[in-house]
């Protein structure tokens, strides 16, 4: 009885490229909050960063594409897996940026304090070895 009922349930959930399609989803449409953000309240928190780093300022705009365009083409399937390297990349330097510090620390509620920032590094990790599947508009070719 109860390995007829998990078959049943393992046959109806198995369904993989709709579960690459809700990663996509998730890792994409969240992380596009805070590239929006970025976008409509400007970058220069994060440019007055990189320039008491000694950075140039200029390198702030790649957060957008980090936060803005890699999480667009992520959700829309199209340049999946570079676009979610794009993201990695974008969360390993925010951790060089912002989180090295609190990387461990639990913040004020008991959560790890840069727990996002590895959601989103993981999750990006996921969708690039997973790719698009066939839920995205690059179809089955190269683009996807």
């Amino acid at each position: 009885m109860v390995i007829k009922l998990l078959n049943t349930v393992n046959r109806v959930l198995a369904h993989e490229d709709f579960g690459k399609f809700l990663l996509r989803l998730a890792v994409g449409g969240l992380m596009l909050f805070h590239g929006l953000h970025k976008l409509f309240a400007g970058i220069d928190g994060i440019s007055g960063m990189l320039i008491a780093k000694g950075f140039p300022g200029f390198i702030a705009y790649g957060v957008l594409l980090g936060e803005v365009v890699a999480p667009c083409l992520i959700i829309l399937g199209i340049l999946t897996r570079p676009a979610a390297l794009g993201l990695a990349f974008t969360m390993v330097v925010a951790w060089l940026m912002v989180g090295m510090g609190e990387t461990w620390t639990l913040d004020k509620t008991g959560a790890w304090a840069i727990e996002s920032l590895v959601y989103f590094f993981v999750g990006a990790m996921a969708v690039a070895f997973l790719g698009a599947g066939k839920y995205a508009l690059g179809g089955n070719s190269a683009w996807r």
